[in-house]
């Protein structure tokens, strides 16, 4: 890895560029694109269908994002019609723990978050 010395990387400081790799990651559709490639190399219709909900814009968007990044590959197969996959990469792999982590969460504590919602939803009413 290499970094620059005179670079302190803060994401709480304005302005650093972490926080874009922040917004990446913790965005709703990369971490169910991620979790889609984690079992493997998927073409673009395969995730489409896996990640319900996502329109082709956004999900071409956040692949070209998360290939920009270096999360993501793309490989286009010289073939008749073009097929074109896409896999994680090396660095891509290490955010499927972190993300997982998430995703059990979500489930796990989903009951107390809808409860909270509609406590919160009875005060300001």
């Amino acid at each position: 890895m290499v970094t620059d010395p005179s670079l302190t990387l803060d994401p709480y400081a304005d302005g650093c560029p972490t926080r874009r790799v922040l917004d990446r990651i913790g965005d709703r559709w990369t971490v169910l694109i991620v979790g889609t490639l984690e079992a493997g190399p998927h073409r673009f219709t395969e995730i489409r269908k896996s990640v319900s909900g996502i329109s082709q814009k956004m999900l071409t968007q956040t692949l070209r994002g998360l290939e920009r990044d270096g999360l993501v590959t793309r490989t286009v197969f010289a073939e008749v019609p073009p097929r074109v996959e896409y896999e994680l990469t090396t660095a891509g792999r290490t955010l499927c723990a972190p993300l997982k982590a998430l995703e059990e969460w979500s489930i796990e504590h989903f009951g107390d978050v809808r409860e909270a919602w509609g406590e919160y939803d009875e005060r300001i009413a």
